[in-house]
């Protein structure tokens, strides 16, 4: 079975990404380099869509371009302790993003309650608690 060969627009609209990114992947190596048509366009084999979805994928995971070369060097258990390494790494970040979005996500709920509060007791007369607060951080940070 012969190898079918495509130029790097057909590849980057597969993949959906830009031929911009298709080139990117390959100067990073995670695209074997590319053999040239007569013409000097990029040809890449029909198999290169698949990878670059998986990096695309990755990527979404949270996981960086060097951590997806790792990932795309192969199956063995080398590659699985450094892929199980990775992923102990990845959720130990999510916890921590999890746990920041949820401190976040508090002070903004009392920020909120303390502009409805000042909202419901002082209707039009009322004055931004929470640009009150911040404005007065910022001259306390000026200070130091």
């Amino acid at each position: 079975m012969s190898q079918t060969w495509l130029r790097i627009g057909l590849v980057a609209r597969g993949a959906g990404v830009s031929a911009d990114t298709i080139r990117y992947y390959e100067k990073r190596k995670l695209l074997p380099r590319s053999p040239r048509s007569e013409g000097g366009f990029r040809l890449f084999p029909d198999d290169t869509i698949q990878r670059v979805r998986f990096i695309k994928q990755a990527q979404e995971m949270g996981f960086s371009l060097d951590e997806v070369r790792t990932l795309l060097t192969g199956g063995d258990a080398g590659a699985c302790r450094q892929m199980r390494d990775l992923l102990r790494g990845k959720l130990e970040q999510t916890t921590e993003r999890i746990r920041s979005l949820q401190e976040f996500k508090r002070t903004l709920t009392r920020h909120l309650q303390t502009c409805e509060d000042e909202l419901g007791t002082k209707g039009a007369a009322a004055k931004c608690p929470v640009i009150i607060g911040i404005g007065r951080a910022a001259k306390q940070e000026v200070r130091r």
